[in-house]
């Protein structure tokens, strides 16, 4: 009786375990279904071995993380509690959470940049509120909709399998299939180890884009078999951030503006924020609240006359450039700035851009004039804060992710003067009209401050960093982005070629 009672046991935790199998098979199906949205959550490789390690790397991983959710609990449930239709049961609602889970990761990631983690729970729970708002009746439908479907899908899978068991056990598909898999495993970290070593960055900027992504890396695994010459490796990987004897290359020859058209540009800079509030309440003004800009305000002040970081400012005082983008038609005049009071020297009648600082002359100069108005930041917060602009453009409240004091000169010469070739020629500053990506670099008080979406990444002089929120101010804990990092030094180093 015993023998027969361990026999039964033991074939039902047979059948479950090979019901299991294919159960995780069409999970893994499913999974690759929600997470192609990563793949078009950042911009895409360019070169054949990018895409490759993209495509082998999405399914590899992601086969992966479904089938260590089986093991880790529908398997051992199975081996303790073999009873079919429990089992089958309870595995239909841990794969429908992990399923609703995986899309509300990739919802995450496709607005934020970043995964789900305690970290940042402040900002996911500010995105979800804001989507919830901002159409509550929509967001609830569509919420729920996909976690009905998703439940929808597992129970009938899962009835599925548990049927057809016995024709599912001939076809030799979940051979092949691993096997597959398993090859995409080896050679997603095979690619990843070349490309590390060789520092080809449209591989290695791929490192955190599908969730709990840990990729070998070629640092220690080369090193202990001699294959890799570390001095070489740390030499590639140091850009340099130094800002001492910068040389300030001004782009020649400059392009001419063939396009010009005439247009007025007041950009207001006030003291307090009270008093930008009280110049913005009788102005039919739009606002955003996602303006980056240096709490140190001789650094924020430089990049909004000059679109250009403030690591270009010492060698551009002191030798007193002027703007690059700067010509009689396309003039400047800046008030309340006495660093930069040089500029006015060359100031013709009637500038096409005022810059004004503090608290006089607070009128523009008529009704077409475009208008920016912003307040200087609290120099006790952090090196860069996000705060209120204001302007008569409409256009601000739609781009896409952080605007920084560079952009808006940037949009004066390269949108409403129509000089856009000027403009990307001579500043790191976009033209929001024209902006695409949520991504940006700036240095202020010797650090380097580059953006991705929402995180923002801060780099010391001493080579510490953190991860910040951009909406909500809090520490993300997230390794430092080596390829993404590179590239933003790299532009921040665009002119001391």
């Amino acid at each position: 009786m015993n023998l027969s009672q361990h026999n039964q046991f033991s074939s039902k935790a047979s059948q479950l375990l090979s019901w299991g199998h294919w159960f995780t098979f069409a999970n893994i199906g499913l999974a690759l279904l929600i997470s192609l949205s990563y793949l078009f959550a950042d911009s895409p490789p360019t070169s054949f071995m990018g895409i490759t390690y993209m495509l082998v790397t999405w399914l590899s991983h992601t086969s992966f993380i479904a089938f260590l959710a089986f093991v880790l609990t529908v398997f051992p449930l199975s081996l303790v509690f073999p009873y079919p239709r429990h089992i089958r049961g309870m595995a239909a609602v841990i794969a429908t959470f992990g399923a609703s889970l995986l899309t509300l990761d990739a919802y995450v990631y496709f607005n934020l940049g970043y995964h789900l983690s305690s970290s940042a729970l402040p900002e996911i729970i500010s995105l979800l509120w804001h989507r919830l708002n901002s159409s509550p009746a929509l967001t609830t439908i569509l919420a729920g909709g996909i976690v009905l479907v998703i439940l929808g899908f597992q129970l009938t899978v899962s009835n599925f399998t548990w049927q057809n068991l016995a024709r599912l056990k001939q076809l030799k598909f979940a051979r092949y299939a691993s096997s597959f898999l398993v090859i995409c495993f080896a050679l997603s970290h095979s690619i990843h180890i070349w490309a590390d070593a060789n520092l080809k960055f449209d591989v290695t900027k791929q490192d955190n884009f599908l969730p709990l992504s840990y990729p070998t890396t070629a640092k220690s695994l080369l090193a202990k078999n001699d294959l890799l010459d570390i001095k070489s490796y740390k030499q590639a990987h140091n850009v340099q951030i130094n800002q001492q004897n910068i040389s300030y290359q001004l782009p020649t020859p400059l392009i001419k503006c063939e396009s010009y058209k005439p247009a007025k540009i007041d950009i207001f800079v006030f003291e307090t924020a009270q008093q930008l509030a009280q110049f913005a309440s009788n102005k039919n003004l739009y606002s955003t609240k996602q303006f980056l800009q240096p709490t140190d305000h001789n650094d924020m002040l430089f990049s909004l006359v000059y679109g250009l970081p403030a690591f270009y400012k010492s060698t551009i005082i002191n030798e007193q450039t002027l703007p690059a983008w700067q010509s009689q038609r396309r003039s400047v005049e800046v008030n309340g700035i006495a660093a930069l009071d040089f500029i006015n020297d060359q100031t013709h009648t009637n500038s096409a851009i005022r810059i004004i600082k503090g608290t006089d002359d607070l009128t523009p100069r008529d009704k077409n004039t475009h208008i920016y108005a912003f307040s200087l930041a609290d120099t006790n917060k952090e090196v860069v804060i996000t705060s209120t602009l204001y302007s008569s453009d409409k256009r601000i409240t739609r781009v896409n992710g952080l605007i920084q004091p560079s952009d808006i000169i940037a949009t004066a010469v390269g949108q409403y003067l129509n000089c856009n070739a000027i403009a990307e020629q001579t500043m790191l500053g976009v033209n929001l009209h024209q902006k695409k990506d949520n991504m940006g670099v700036n240095y202020s008080q010797g650090v380097v401050i580059a953006y991705k979406k929402d995180r923002i990444t801060l780099i010391d002089p001493d080579g510490d960093f953190k991860n910040i929120s951009a909406a909500e101010g809090f520490s993300i804990e997230q390794g430092l982005d080596i390829p993404f990092l590179v590239h933003s030094i790299k532009k921040l180093k665009t002119f001391t070629q």
